[in-house]
């Protein structure tokens, strides 16, 4: 059975960063392949790991629409789980495959449902699932999945920042989302600049707190678009999410 992490958080915290990261460190410790998924409209969690995502749910859905209108003999549900299927992005030791956004007419709803009943399929083959989750729950809230076993909430130092994992926290709780373990991630720490965090893993019953210190290599990998595959892993950010990776793999 997969192992589902799930990371979300308000935008610009570096949730995509964090996915590929967390994907890297899982294929150096031979858990490998990992299934990322990109739910994210906004992100580019392709660009992240190295590769190109040609084709999306949101573009997929239209197609099968189209498709299915010409060809009675072919349901809808058929040719989008089918194209879903096909279009898994093949890296190194990892696939992805990336929600995009909604495109044409109609409730996305429907390509989500089916795009959970494939993930439920093929995720079985993989150890672990990295979700790169739009900021907020909205995806987890619609059941993407339907099993998380560690939800990941990006944060920053600011008191703003602080104050809104808690409030994505206590979104998930309303929504009835369940998971098994919670972690807070907070994001491009400066020395010195921890007020707020010395309670926030016991508020929050937090069964992690992870730091990452602001980097300036981590800066120009995105500035420029790299790959954060090939970011060198003794860089203080891999350490880091390198370690946490390694307190979550003692229960596995």
């Amino acid at each position: 059975m997969s192992y589902t992490i799930a990371i979300t958080g308000k935008g610009g915290t570096g949730k995509t960063t964090i996915a590929a990261l967390l994907v890297a460190n899982l294929i150096r410790r031979g858990r490998r392949p990992v299934l990322a998924v990109d739910a994210d409209p906004n992100s580019c969690l392709d660009s992240a790991l190295g590769v190109r995502a040609e084709n999306t749910v949101g573009r997929l859905r239209e197609d099968a629409r189209h498709t299915a209108a010409a060809n009675p003999m072919i349901s809808k549900r058929e040719l989008l789980e089918l194209k879903i299927a096909e279009s898994l992005v093949e890296g190194d030791d990892f696939d992805l495959i990336a929600m995009g956004r909604p495109e044409g007419p109609g409730c996305y709803c429907y390509a989500n449902n089916v795009l959970r009943d494939v993930l439920s399929q093929i995720s079985a083959s993989y150890p672990f699932v990295v979700l790169d989750n739009e900021a907020g729950l909205e995806n987890l809230s619609r059941r993407l999945v339907t099993r998380v076993d560690l939800l990941l909430i990006a944060g920053d130092t600011s008191r703003n920042g602080t104050e809104t994992v808690r409030r994505v926290l206590g979104l998930s709780r309303e929504m009835g989302i369940k998971a098994e373990k919670l972690g807070i991630i907070i994001n491009r720490v400066r020395g010195g600049r921890e007020l707020g965090l010395a309670d926030l893993k016991s508020s929050t019953g937090a069964e992690y707190l992870i730091r990452l210190p602001f980097d300036d290599e981590v800066l120009e990998y995105n500035e420029a678009g790299r790959s954060f595959m090939l970011l060198p892993e003794d860089n203080p950010v891999n350490l880091a999410l390198g370690a946490f990776v390694d307190e979550v793999l003692k229960g596995q």
